[in-house]
């Protein structure tokens, strides 16, 4: 029979909807239970791609026996972290507060009051891996719990205050000066892997939010350092494992330090980060490589991870029947199944050209993984880039262009080859945050490569979440979406990362209404999550009571923080409405980070982004004519080709849309077309160059 949360949406608490654990839901049903029958809490966190969540699951929560346990001595609740990162933070900064680490899955025990008194996060069916096995805690848990309530509850108590104190306000500093800056790029040199790429050792994580500070302060101080650092490690990733060179797309992380050997799940967040990343590379290269990752990149999230109406999903999961097994008895999932592959099956797939194929791969005859703790890789290869097109052309003797043609036709088969294969689960509910972040990665790629596709993607997704997640008439943004049904009022992140979408989706098509909705979101987000005596946005509005700290995240993490990409968004639209209330929540949002730009910079990429472009004085760049218009587009190719990143593009249409655009944007009002043609003003601090109609009049004043 299946359990509570077969009614759910979530994908994460489907997958647990046949296990004979008495699962709830997070909400007032499980909370009134625990007080009824005065039982402690068993909350259990993780996302539907987790791995070792699927690993706890097979382990422990299909098992009768710890069922028993669970359902006689606890009420058990399982949250998915993606719709609900409320929950999942306060529960983890008190997890890696008492242990010294976190991750998912997440294991909590509360006090029927919610608080937390005990936890950790993965623990095997039995003691191994240096962890106590699940059943021997839950015992150990429910004698305390029975024998020495007192103690357990003062415990709750005393920890539940510890962390309100984490979270307590620490006042507004002076906006740092640029000398932070410099500081926190030299705390990156010291991290940096120089060899290999990345920051620090393995596992390594992709963090664009640091590779986009880099980029900008080699941008703003001709640091090269700063730049080489952000190249080095995206050229990494771009060679390595974590790529998936037959279908697109980044995998979730590196477990070894040579970017080898990937965790083999796919996140929407990480795509979407990782194409702006490629495409300021792109920007400043100006080599073709980058461009070509990003590329491939949005062509996959726009083939796999895209809704029909045009929200895109929020992950593909890193296990999946290997197609050698699937349909015998007794087959199971595995991690990285549906990408690895054997040496014959390359030879039977692709023929003559196996030998270059397998040679650019790095695909050997008893497989190449290099890391392989559990096994699972055995005797299959990861496809990885192991020699240059260049290096196979000398070795065969023909062109650079010959190579390349014979090795995309192979990639072709083995993409048609792995489609037959049983697919990873996707995770189709469409989150808000994440939308923003792609919305914003399919504009700037519209913009910078060219593609009018990616500009139709852009487009669907905010269509998309205008219609089904913005109720206009009560200002309310939702997070999340499936399968037809609408929950969760917004989070800050979730306005921070439209607005940051809608931003850039109005530099690409110049379409006033993306302008105002950011207006309008970004007000209503002041409104619901602003901190007037620290500073920056809270994550929560602070009136779910059954969250017990309203907590304001201040590290940009895997996803980066509500305040550091809202105070990048202000940069942007102060200066295109010169609303003085939001330079005014400019500054102090950087006065709150000071303390922790100081001590930790490092840790907040994304803020120092912002920073750079506060000190180095935000650029417009004005181009009036029809979207249709050859020579407009030309103009707008001149100022994406470049690297810019302080530069803010209006595209500007005369006639209506001006005078509709003028209203929220007055310095546009009066610019016009010169002898009718595309016109373009190259401005700085609202003082502007002499307009013109010339590409190369326009480049030459960009440089100046």
């Amino acid at each position: 029979m299946p359990n509570r949360l077969v009614s759910e949406k979530s994908p994460y608490l489907l997958q647990h909807a046949g296990n004979p654990v008495d699962w709830y839901p997070w909400g007032a049903e499980a909370f009134a239970r625990a007080r009824r029958e005065d039982k402690c809490i068993f909350l259990s966190i993780g996302y539907s791609t987790c791995h070792w969540c699927h690993v706890m699951e097979h382990e422990s929560f299909e098992s009768a026996a710890v069922a028993a346990l669970l359902n006689s001595d606890f009420v058990p609740i399982k949250v998915d972290r993606e719709e609900r990162p409320d929950v999942d933070r306060v529960y983890m900064l008190f997890v890696q507060a008492t242990t010294g680490s976190g991750g998912w899955p997440m294991s909590v025990w509360l006090t029927p009051d919610l608080k937390p008194f005990y936890g950790g996060t993965y623990f095997p069916p039995d003691g191994r891996y240096g962890r106590p096995g699940f059943g021997d805690v839950l015992t150990k848990i429910s004698r305390a719990w029975r024998e020495n309530r007192g103690d357990v509850a003062r415990s709750a108590d005393r920890l539940t205050s510890r962390l309100r104190g984490f979270t307590a306000a620490s006042g507004v500093g002076a906006v740092p000066g640029a000398e932070a800056l410099s500081a926190a790029v030299r705390e990156f040199e010291s991290a940096f892997d120089a060899r290999k790429g990345g920051f620090g050792k393995a596992p390594k994580f992709p963090r664009p939010a640091e590779l986009l500070f880099l980029l900008r302060e080699f941008a703003r101080t001709g640091a090269e350092p700063a730049r080489d650092m952000a190249l080095r490690t995206l050229q990494a990733m771009a060679v390595g494992g974590m790529r998936d060179h037959i279908g697109g797309g980044f995998h979730r992380y590196s477990v070894d330090a040579d970017w080898r050997v990937p965790h083999f799940e796919k996140m929407l967040y990480d795509q979407a980060q990782l194409v702006l990343a490629f495409l300021e590379a792109a920007q400043v290269t100006a080599e073709p490589m980058y461009d070509e990752v990003a590329d491939d990149t949005l062509q996959y999230v726009a083939r796999e991870m895209t809704d029909p109406d045009g929200g895109f999903y929020s992950a593909e999961d890193a296990d999946s029947l290997p197609h050698e097994h699937a349909g015998k008895p007794g087959a199971h999932k595995s991690e990285g199944a549906f990408y690895l592959w054997g040496f014959d099956e390359i030879g039977a797939l692709v023929g003559e050209d196996a030998p270059i194929v397998c040679r650019r791969f790095g695909v050997e005859q008893e497989g190449n993984a290099p890391f392989d703790p559990h096994g699972e890789f055995t005797g299959k290869n990861l496809l990885y880039l192991a020699r240059s097109l260049a290096e196979l052309a000398a070795d065969q003797g023909e062109s650079v262009q010959d190579v390349g043609g014979r090795l995309e036709r192979a990639r072709q088969v083995l993409f048609q080859a792995r489609a037959s294969r049983p697919r990873p689960q996707l995770d189709d509910k469409v989150l808000t945050a994440w939308n923003g972040l792609m919305i914003a990665a399919f504009a700037r790629g519209a913009r910078v490569i060219g593609h009018a596709g990616h500009l139709r993607s852009a487009q669907r997704s905010a269509f998309f979440l205008r219609a089904r997640m913005w109720d206009a008439e009560e200002r309310t943004l939702f997070r999340r979406y499936r399968d037809g049904d609408v929950a969760i009022a917004a989070y800050a992140e979730d306005y921070a990362f439209l607005v940051w979408g809608l931003v850039e989706l109005f530099q690409a098509d110049g379409d006033p209404a993306w302008l105002e909705w950011a207006l309008d979101l970004q007000r209503r987000q002041d409104e619901l999550f602003w901190d007037e005596p620290s500073g920056g946005w809270f994550s929560t509005t602070g009136t779910d009571p059954s969250v017990l700290v309203r907590m304001k995240e201040d590290y940009d993490s895997a996803e980066p923080s509500a305040s550091s990409v809202s105070v990048s968004n202000l940069i942007v639209l102060a200066h295109l409405t010169g609303d003085g209330v939001f330079r005014e929540r400019i500054d102090r949002t950087f006065g709150g980070a000071a303390a922790r730009i100081a001590g930790a910079g490092r840790s907040v990429p994304m803020m120092l982004a912002a920073l750079s472009a506060w000190h180095n004085g935000v650029q417009q760049v004005v181009i009036v004519g029809r979207r249709d218009d050859e020579a407009m587009g030309k103009l707008s190719r001149v100022v994406a080709q470049r690297y810019l990143p302080f530069a803010v593009t209006v595209p500007v249409e005369p006639g209506a849309p001006q005078e509709r655009l003028a209203r929220i944007v007055p310095f546009i009002g009066a610019m016009s077309l010169r002898d009718g043609r595309p016109t373009a003003y190259a401005c700085r601090d609202f003082t502007c160059q002499a307009p013109t109609t010339d590409p190369d009049e326009l480049a030459a004043q960009l440089q100046r």
